[in-house]
């Protein structure tokens, strides 16, 4: 096990009295269940009215694990001769607009990739609340700085031009992505300090440290992974990273640097917490971040800062 810097997980009355005191707590019943009526709507609504940004029910263990989140997903696609700048792909959305608009998330795939490699993100984050564009990029051979600017065009196609721009919050944005996209992912971030969240899944990148970085950011590496060893790689990035951003280090156990490619109950489990503390502001999920994570079966080590503070 790597060590980094950071926080390790490792009498009967009189009637008379009896009306009185029914009163009492006739009274008291009635304050008590206005209360409870409350803190119920509370699960969203007394949270929603402290933070609007709130969507979905309050989060579980099982809920955040599940295949599916509590919305129904529509997708379009969008093709490569309507935009710039970027390979076209496929947007994910929850269908319902009676929450109203959504963060947003733009994910690239890695050299020789295409959107098919990460597609399972789509649906699976979609589900939980936001908006998410699973990208193509220019070429298959894209490399991390490339990838990066074609995140953001991504994203700034999704705000202003998409089917969906309705649906999004153009305040509340992030970026994914896998190996060289993942290196894209600081690259963007780096770029546009206004995003909320990065996520590099097991990350390619021949830049080795990222202090200009401002995003909160939760790096992704696998134990078993030969093409971009986490000890050159994912660990050098996240240690990089300045002391005093919210940042986190998740090494995955039995592990290759293909993992991300396939349905990930780890990955989808962490990455949903990390984008719901960070693009929505959900406090509601810090209990899967904060405190640390401990191995385990899938996870090799959890490295990172508790608590949050943006």
């Amino acid at each position: 096990m790597t060590t980094l810097g950071g926080t390790t997980a490792h009498r009967p009355p009189t009637a008379p009295t009896t009306t009185r005191r029914g009163g009492r707590l006739a009274g008291v019943a009635a304050a008590l269940t206005a209360a409870v009526a409350l803190t119920t709507l509370g699960g969203t609504t007394a949270h929603g009215a402290d933070n609007p940004y709130e969507r979905g029910p309050a989060p579980t263990e099982a809920s955040v694990e599940a295949p599916r989140g509590p919305y129904a997903v529509s997708e379009t696609t969008v093709s490569p001769l309507a935009v710039t700048g970027f390979g076209g792909g496929t947007v994910y959305y929850p269908t319902s607009t009676a929450d109203g608009t959504f963060g947003a998330i733009a994910v690239s795939p890695g050299y020789t990739g295409t959107q098919s490699s990460i597609a399972w993100l789509g649906p699976r984050l979609a589900s939980q609340g936001f908006v998410v564009f699973t990208i193509d990029t220019l070429t298959t051979l894209d490399q991390p700085d490339s990838r990066g600017r074609q995140l953001l065009a991504a994203l700034d196609y999704l705000t202003q031009k998409s089917s969906v721009r309705g649906r999004i919050d153009s305040t509340r944005l992030g970026v994914m992505g896998h190996s060289m996209g993942g290196g894209g992912s600081l690259e963007a971030a780096k770029s546009r300090p206004s995003l909320q969240a990065a996520i590099p899944l097991t990350p390619w990148n021949l830049d080795k440290t990222w202090p200009e970085v401002a995003t909160p950011t939760l790096i992704f590496g696998a134990d078993g992974d030969t093409i971009a060893p986490v000890a050159t790689h994912a660990e050098p990035f996240y240690t990089s990273l300045p002391a005093s951003l919210d940042r986190a280090y998740l090494e995955l156990n039995g592990a290759t640097h293909f993992t991300p490619n396939t349905s990930n109950t780890t990955i989808a489990k962490y990455s949903i917490a990390w984008l719901k503390r960070f693009i929505d502001d959900d406090t509601r999920y810090e209990q899967f971040l904060c405190p640390l994570p401990r191995p385990g079966l899938t996870i090799e080590e959890y490295r990172g800062n508790c608590p949050h503070t943006s």
